[in-house]
C-alpha cells in the first residue's frame, strides 16, 4: 500500500476556519495551583498559548501528508474548572484545503505543555500519574467560504 498527498491545486482559495477543543483532567490542587500562578516551571497558560500557535504553524511537519497553509490566524483561550483545564484553539487561513489538522495538533501540544509544566504536582509516590488524563481531544466546528470574521 502506498500513501499520497491529495493534490488541491485545481481546488479554489477560500477561508477556512477550525476550531478544535480538548481538555486535561489534573489534581484540584494543580488547576488552583495554576490559576494562583504558583507552579515551578512558570506561567502555564502562557506556554500553552504559545505552544499551541507553533504547533499550529508546524503541523505539515509532524503529520506527513498534510498541506502547508497559509495561517492568518491562531486564537487559543482556557478554561479552568474542578479537576480540569479545557482549551480551545481557532485557527483561521485563506487557503485551498481546510484547517483542521492545525486545530487539533494546537489543541494537543497546549495540552502536552500544561502537563509537562505540572507533572511535578501530578505525580504519585511511585512516578506514575494515575489521575491526569488528557481527553476529548475534537474538532468543535469548521467554516468553509463565506467572508472572514474579524476577531480583535
Amino acid at each position: 500500500m502506498t500513501v499520497k498527498m491529495v493534490d488541491v491545486t485545481g481546488k479554489p482559495w477560500v477561508y477556512r476556519e477550525a476550531t478544535a477543543r480538548g481538555v486535561i483532567r489534573l489534581r484540584r490542587e494543580t488547576v488552583k495551583a495554576i490559576a494562583e500562578g504558583r507552579v515551578e516551571k512558570g506561567d502555564v497558560l502562557s506556554a500553552a498559548q504559545l505552544a499551541a500557535v507553533m504547533a499550529a504553524k508546524r503541523t505539515p511537519e509532524l503529520i506527513p501528508l498534510c498541506h502547508p497553509i497559509p495561517i492568518t490566524g491562531v486564537d487559543v483561550g482556557f478554561k479552568l474548572g474542578e479537576g480540569f483545564v479545557e482549551v480551545e484553539v481557532k485557527v483561521r487561513a485563506v487557503a485551498s484545503t481546510g484547517v483542521e489538522m492545525e486545530a487539533l495538533t494546537a489543541a494537543s501540544a497546549a495540552l502536552l505543555v500544561v502537563w509537562d509544566m505540572v507533572k511535578k504536582m501530578e505525580k504519585d509516590e511511585r512516578g506514575n500519574y494515575p489521575t491526569t488524563e488528557i481527553a476529548s481531544i475534537r474538532v468543535e466546528s469548521k467554516v468553509k467560504g463565506g467572508a472572514p470574521v474579524h476577531h480583535s
